[in-house]
């Protein structure tokens, strides 16, 4: 099994909760998140000043799902998530040892 973390911009949230329930994938967790990659934040003006925005609004997506499923759930959240400009996110995908369902006991691919 895997583990996907995507980090995206807030408003491509719902696009990318569809896709991924079009390639068979059921549940994901969703976060708030503020953050910065290359782009740095950026300046912004108020009553005349301006002051600096070093942490911009994200999405943190997390979804947990067999080896098998891994491609399609990538190209999904890419297809979706992708403006084409600077701040687009990134996705990483880390190995999960074990997953057990609290309510059933279920362990592995059934848990999920």
């Amino acid at each position: 099994m895997k583990k996907i973390e995507a980090i995206i911009k807030p408003f491509k949230l719902d696009e990318v909760k569809d896709a991924l329930h079009e390639v068979g994938l059921q549940g994901i967790t969703v976060t708030e998140a503020k953050g910065f990659g290359r782009q740095k934040g950026h300046t912004e003006l108020y009553r005349g000043a301006e002051y600096v925005v070093d942490f911009l609004p994200k999405v943190k997506i997390e979804v947990v799902l067999a080896d098998n499923q891994v491609d399609r759930a990538i190209e999904a959240i890419q297809t979706a998530a992708r403006t084409g400009r600077i701040g687009d996110g990134k996705i990483f995908v880390t190995p999960v040892e074990q997953t057990i369902r609290i309510r059933t006991g279920e362990t592995g691919e059934e848990a999920v």
